[in-house]
């Protein structure tokens, strides 16, 4: 629809807006009589400029460790009973954020002030290579005004204090367009049922107080650590023996003060979390302005006391960085550990009721749904929610019955047919079969199998969160390093510890290739194993192998994203030992892995001499491939698109550990949903159908959750491709857990959901519901639709994975058969 060039934008901005045909803006609106409102009249939500819009998205790869760890908020075990266990997690993946935030600023002071101003400036070799860095080398300068070591320091300063206000920049002006969008003012609803989830909350989507917060405790943490990289080089100048007893006074109290604002930086992300039940609009306005401009005093203060003429002063060596890095990669060590046994004593994977039976023996599925009677006045209009010319979602809204039907009548019950299983099995031609024998697959077993990594997701996500923060940390001081000291050895270089952890990336690299066989035999004996069902399910003796190895190929590619816990395990364990190993190697020598390993066996002085040399390239060409990758992006509308791809999972939840991650769309996009069908449904008293593909079906849950109970019961789900289960319900358990997704099908009036084997995003729900309709999920679509050439495919059918479900006859099947169950659900005229 949104290829049609008669679109007509109907609400929204520039940003997102909802959109239809031109021949359709008034079909529910006209008069009664006007046959346009017994039709489906598509609707167009679309939302792309919220994950891809200008070429400032393109900073948002610099905020990806952000990212990271915001996700691991989310991924907590469902333990609705343990609320301390609950808060103490949400404190400590907080504190791992504001780690990330002290790392980062502390590698852009590693590289402006000691790689640049301390170490280059004060080498005459270095600053002579550079010119423009004479003014504050005192070789070159004779000794200038600015040659002076604190007076360096503190121009350098400026660098990370300016990447400290881009980031507060961004933060604000999401925050504006994103955290300010207020959805629907409701009252909570009783949270004692066993499938209630907190995206059913007011004020779930309406996080503007804790991130204003978190951006004023971040931004003043950004701000210290600056201060401290300054004053702590001047401190120790005056504490040496015939230092001027006054500076020595002052730069005391200046690290009671430092150490003052941490404490308070610390209490204030400690103080508070979300607050979900109702819409906070507090904003702590003092605390908010107050903190970031205290800090800003505090490094100007900083500033001028280094910048205090000292004689004889002169730089040798290196910053204090090591203390530095190695305090942060213990503390974050310590706090994923902590994190981790948090988890694991809260850890219960959500588990269904067993129904008695067959819990869909009352209802069946909609395959024999009868067609609503003629001249009941019933008219659809429908919204899909899209990224961009693709629909992600559709909403089939049933148009209102004329004015002179009365309220009177009751709703039909669900049509009769044959039921099945949550999750049925393999799939023929694409024509559900029989129901197997057996429980449903939607059992509490069932899920107690698919939770991912027990309960300890979140503490794996956030370790990788700080690896990705010391990679790039790394990366860009190890690059800057090499670009100023050239080939020669005149700069001692950043930090050892830094230096021990990029020689860990070769072993990393070693292990993950290593995985990634064993993945690789796997997927290839799947695709054996695979070719003879794909024969079977096709009813074909002797097919082309090649078609038949191409079919199984892409069932067994796609089954590899059911192995993303055994990745993520592996990689975060190993991430994990071998930092510590780097830590202690670092603190242990105090030199440099080829430099340790100058006394040991030849063999092991060679390794180490290979894995250090190794490493630092890796890590300098990773930096290079990232800023490239930016850049592209950021010329690059295609680029970009793809990155607001890569961010559509990890941007849909709200910002609770990190303010200066990527921003939620989901906070403006699902109170959009949730006001356009709200409003029109208490305008009009009519039904909604909402389907949507991909991550557009999640957004639809989300907006159905959000919605008064009565008004839920007046909506209808059909997904395709969803990955709200697959990927949602084993990563997010205490969200999108089988409790929650059972009730979310009690509540609404029907939901279908289709997939492909051959999808690695989209599967099944595994929804069951007692006295709810009919199943969720149909059994998996035939992909591709017809294995040779036949009447109805005169040329091969490809396979199509996670794109292209409207194409599939399924798909119109179901939705008129969900369609049809709503008519049946209208109450009748009366006069």
């Amino acid at each position: 629809m949104l290829n049609d060039p008669r679109t007509v934008r109907i609400t929204g901005d520039d940003t997102a807006a909802v959109y239809r045909r031109a021949d359709d803006v008034t079909a529910d609106t006209g008069p009664c009589d006007d046959r346009r409102r017994d039709d489906p009249v598509p609707e167009a939500y679309v939302w792309s400029n919220l994950t891809s819009g200008n070429g400032t998205r393109a900073l948002w790869l610099l905020l990806l460790p952000f990212m990271v760890v915001n996700l691991a908020h989310w991924m907590r075990p469902a333990a609705r009973e343990r609320i301390r266990a609950v808060r103490l997690y949400g404190l400590l993946v907080r504190l791992a954020a504001l780690s990330l935030t002290v790392l980062l600023v502390a590698a852009a002071c590693e590289v402006a002030l000691d790689l640049t101003a301390w170490q280059c400036a004060g080498t005459p070799a270095c600053a002579r290579r550079h010119s423009w860095l004479g003014f504050l080398s005192p070789a070159a300068s004779n000794d200038g005004w600015w040659s002076d070591p604190g007076r360096r320091l503190a121009l350098a300063a400026l660098v990370p204090t300016a990447l400290v206000g881009l980031l507060w920049y961004l933060s604000h002006r999401t925050w504006r367009a994103y955290e300010s969008q207020e959805p629907l003012d409701r009252t909570p609803e009783p949270e004692n049922g066993p499938g209630h989830t907190a995206l059913s909350r007011p004020g779930f989507w309406y996080g503007r107080r804790l991130v204003a917060r978190l951006r004023a405790a971040h931004t003043a943490a950004g701000l210290l650590t600056v201060a401290a990289a300054v004053g702590s080089a001047a401190v120790r100048q005056d504490r040496e023996a015939g230092g001027p007893a006054l500076l020595d006074v002052l730069g005391r109290l200046l690290e009671a003060s430092l150490a003052a604002g941490a404490l308070a930086t610390v209490w204030v992300v400690c103080r508070r979390g979300r607050s979900e039940h109702r819409l906070d609009r507090r904003l702590d306005a003092h605390l908010v302005h107050r903190l970031p401009l205290a800090a800003l005093a505090l490094l100007v203060l900083t500033l001028v006391y280094a910048g205090w003429e000292r004689p004889g002063w002169r730089s040798d060596g290196r910053l204090p960085g090591d203390a530095t890095f190695g305090a942060l990669a213990l503390a974050q060590g310590a706090l994923v550990v902590a994190l981790a046994v948090v988890a694991r004593l809260m850890h219960r994977c959500p588990q269904e009721r067993p129904a008695d039976g067959d819990p869909t023996a009352a209802s069946g599925s909609p395959g024999s749904a009868p067609d609503a009677p003629e001249g009941t006045g019933v008219g659809l209009r429908g919204v899909s929610v899209s990224r961009d010319s693709g629909r992600l979602a559709v909403v089939l809204r049933e148009a209102p019955v004329s004015r002179e039907a009365g309220a009177a009548g009751a709703a039909a019950g669900g049509p009769t047919g044959t039921s099945g299983p949550a999750d049925p099995g393999p799939p023929g031609t694409g024509t559900p079969g029989p129901p197997p024998a057996g429980p449903p697959e939607g059992s509490a077993v069932a899920w107690l199998e698919r939770c991912a990594l027990h309960g300890l997701g979140g503490p794996a996500v956030a370790m990788l969160a700080c690896a990705l923060g010391g990679v790039m940390s790394g990366g860009v001081a190890q690059r800057v390093s090499d670009w100023l000291d050239g080939t020669g050895t005149g700069l001692d270089g950043p930090p050892v510890v830094l230096t021990w952890q990029a020689s860990m990336i070769p072993v990393l690299l070693v292990v993950l290739l290593v995985l990634c066989g064993l993945l690789g035999r796997q997927t290839w004996l799947l695709t054996r194993a695979e070719q003879a069902k794909v024969l079977q399910e096709y009813g074909v003796e002797h097919g082309d192998p090649a078609r038949t190895r191409r079919i199984a190929r892409a069932r067994a590619m796609a089954a590899l994203t059911d192995r993303g816990p055994l990745l993520v395990a592996v990689v975060s364990t190993a991430t994990l030992l071998l930092g510590a190993g780097a830590v202690v190697g670092a603190l242990g020598t105090g030199r440099t892995p080829a430099r340790a390993a100058e006394s040991a066996q030849p063999f092991v002085h060679g390794a180490a001499q290979t894995a250090q040399a190794l490493g630092s390239w890796l890590i300098g060409l990773g930096f290079v491939l990232f800023v490239t990758w930016g850049r592209r992006a950021y010329k690059d509308a295609s680029a970009r698109r793809t990155i607001g791809i890569l961010w559509d999972v990890g941007t849909f939840w709200p910002r609770a550990a990190h303010p200066f991650a990527p921003p939620c769309y989901a906070e403006r996009a699902v109170p959009d949903l949730t006001w356009r069908v709200a409003t029109w449904t208490r305008a009009t008293g009519g039904r909604l159908v909402i389907s949507g593909h991909s991550q557009g079906s999640v957004l639809a849950a989300a907006a159905a959750w959000q919605l008064k109970p009565s008004d839920r019961k007046r909506v209808a789900l059909l997904t395709y491709g969803s990955p709200i289960e697959r990927l949602y319900g084993r990563w997010f358990p205490a969200h999108f857990g089988p409790a929650a997704l059972a009730a979310l099908h009690e509540d609404i009036a029907c939901w279908r959901n289709l997939y492909r084997l051959t999808d690695p995003i989209g599967g099944p729900v595994r929804a069951t519901g007692e006295h709810c309709g009919p199943q969720v999920d149909r059994p998996p679509l035939a992909d591709p639709l017809a294995y040779g050439r036949d009447a109805a495919h005169p040329l091969p059918a490809p396979v199509l994975g996670h794109s292209d479900y409207q194409a599939d006859p399924a798909f119109a099947e179901e939705r008129e058969l969900l369609l049809g169950r709503l008519r049946s659900q209208v109450p009748v005229q009366r006069t």
